[in-house]
């Protein structure tokens, strides 16, 4: 296994570590550390001065403010410096605030817990951390050099013992290390809590893409019936008049028949287009419907099987059709199937999904093809979606969703 943190990096390969880069990482994160940290200790001395004495005009609030909001910078440098020696990203927990500009910003900052707790964070830090990196840096290579200096007929054996603290002064550097960039950790990654709102965020924002698509995609449609489909009905009209000035035996008759059929061709297209978009049968009869009906123009045989208690609402209803009607697209273009079939159960206020073909399998839901933008589809309905296909077939396609009648 590859090691992610420089503490796995020793544990796993005491002897080869030593040729590794994770003693010089381990190295460059203290010394880091240490002018990182006395740079804060300096900055934040001042402010603090500053904001106290101030404090007796009332200003003094504002900076002392000022102050607590800067430990979210040196957090976020904190866990940029982390990488160094744990190659795990650590996720910024902050959300984004509720409204623009400046006075919103800062009063969501001040509210968020883990701005306090960078806060501590960075207390600990200006207070001990760094020392303890200084310390630990002197001892490793500070120390050897001053009983390197001072040898003399008196002195080797301490010569010898400064020779033993510098060869294991990789595993010194690297022990402290890696306790003080899980003690950062600790403190800087984001708490259950803040994921689970970060990830309801996500799902809101996918659900708001979803439904901004279908309300362009209904748009469209209207589009296209009132203005296309209008002018393509008003030419054959027109085409009509034509023909009953034009003399049956005319040359003007074969083009106009000609017109005529490539006019039905497009009236033909058009309505199918529209039918896509929004099909009637699902606006009027729901999701079964609508699946059986398209099942019925498809090239290959398809055997549907959709039994819910009633139907559904609306919104899961919509996803769900164009679920369907893009795995079973995927299914004619790329599995080279003769078969497939549409399976759909109702079970314990979840609804369950599953389409499957008989063809050469093999597909990658890793490969970024369209099983990703069905996963967004279920993502965004709080599912989750399975597949198994193997090379040479069968393919599964397994959706969850959850749902709940009214």
């Amino acid at each position: 296994m590859h090691p992610t943190t420089a503490w796995q990096a020793m544990a796993q390969r005491p002897v080869s570590f030593l040729t590794s880069v994770w003693p010089w990482r381990s190295l460059a994160y203290l010394a880091g550390g240490v002018l990182f940290g006395a740079a804060v200790v300096v900055v934040f001395g001042l402010v603090l001065a500053a904001g106290l004495a101030l404090l007796l005009v009332l200003v003094g609030v504002v900076v002392l403010a000022g102050l607590v909001l800067a430990s979210t910078w040196v957090a976020s440098m904190e866990r940029r410096r982390l990488r160094l020696v744990d190659l795990d990203h650590v996720p910024d927990p902050h959300r984004r605030p509720d409204a623009p500009g400046l006075r919103a910003r800062v009063r969501h900052r001040l509210t968020e817990q883990v701005t306090w707790r960078e806060l501590a964070f960075t207390l600990i830090s200006a207070t001990a951390l760094w020392w303890l990196d200084l310390l630990v840096l002197g001892f490793s290579f500070g120390l050897p050099a001053l009983f390197f200096e001072a040898t003399d007929a008196t002195t080797w054996p301490w010569t010898v013992f400064g020779a033993l603290i510098l060869l294991a002064s990789p595993y010194t550097v690297t022990s402290w290390a890696g306790a003080r960039a899980a003690m950062t950790r600790t403190f800087l990654a984001p708490r259950d809590q803040e994921l689970r709102e970060e990830l309801r965020e996500v799902r809101a924002s996918q659900a708001r893409f979803l439904e901004s698509f279908d309300a362009e995609r209904i748009r469209i449609e209207r589009d296209l019936h009132d203005g296309a489909q209008q002018h393509l009905v008003s030419l054959g009209m027109t085409l009509g008049m034509l023909r009953l000035d034009t003399p049956a035996d005319s040359p003007q008759s074969g083009l106009l028949t000609e017109a005529e059929t490539q006019l039905a061709t497009a009236h033909r297209e058009l309505r199918a287009l529209i039918r896509g978009l929004n099909p009637p049968v699902l606006a009027d009869h729901g999701l079964v419907a609508a699946i059986e009906d398209y099942a019925g123009r498809f090239p290959i045989p398809v055997t549907v099987d959709l039994a819910f208690p009633e139907r559904l609402p609306r919104k899961l209803e919509s996803t769900l059709y164009y679920l369907i009607n893009e795995a079973m697209t995927n299914i004619a273009k790329h599995s080279g199937a003769t078969t497939a079939s549409v399976q759909g159960r109702y079970h314990s206020d979840v609804l369950i999904l599953d389409i499957t073909d008989d063809g050469h399998g093999g597909v990658d839901p890793e490969a970024g093809t369209g099983v990703t933008g069905l996963a967004d589809r279920v993502g965004a309905l709080q599912g989750r979606m399975r597949v198994s296909s193997p090379v040479g077939g069968p393919t599964l396609l397994h959706v969850e969703v959850p749902c709940r009648f009214a």
